[in-house]
């Protein structure tokens, strides 16, 4: 089994806020299974609406991503 790589950081943003993914679906006009493939890495959203869920959970946009430069 590959293990799968983290790319968004939402699940997590989501549990910091106590908000849960139905919530973003219905913030979004999108469908619960999107956002859940969103929240486990299986697919990723746009920038724009990356963006736009930034907005909504009044975040920077920077904050949903995982960083992939290496701290020295």
């Amino acid at each position: 089994m590959t293990e799968r790589k983290q790319i968004n950081r939402l699940k997590i943003v989501l549990a910091e806020q106590n908000k849960t993914n139905k919530w973003l679906a219905e913030q979004l006009g999108k469908s619960l299974t999107t956002v859940s493939r969103w929240c486990t890495n299986e697919s990723q959203p746009g920038i724009e609406t990356m963006i736009e869920i930034a907005a909504k959970l009044n975040v920077d946009a920077r904050e949903l991503i995982v960083s992939t430069k290496h701290e020295k």
